[in-house]
């Protein structure tokens, strides 16, 4: 701990502490999605991958665990996957599993 945090502890309750602690968490939460791929005109569908989306760039990694990466967003996580898709009837979804936060 630093001298400034030591000048600077909190004065409230251990329960006020955890909620302000949980209160950046919230704030500060990625955003969740997934990468689906649509097989022929919605004959069958899989998760791709999984992926956090940051306020800066966004972490994707493979349901398989043989690919993992770092990309500028989410839309261009979904580019890179496109570009995996071996078939020509495959097309590729963005799903996204959480809200945005609120403003």
């Amino acid at each position: 701990m630093n001298q400034l945090a030591e000048s600077e502890q909190w004065c409230g309750s251990d329960e006020e502490f955890a909620a302000f602690l949980t209160g950046l968490a919230t704030d500060d939460a990625p955003r969740l999605f997934a990468i689906a791929h649509e097989y022929g005109h919605r004959q069958d569908g899989w998760i791709a991958a999984y992926g956090m989306a940051f306020n800066d760039y966004a972490e994707v990694v493979s349901t398989e665990g043989d690919f993992r990466a770092r990309a500028e967003s989410p839309e261009s996580a979904l580019a890179t996957f496109t570009r995996f898709a071996e078939a020509e009837d495959v097309k590729v979804h963005l799903i996204w599993l959480t809200q945005p936060p609120r403003p």
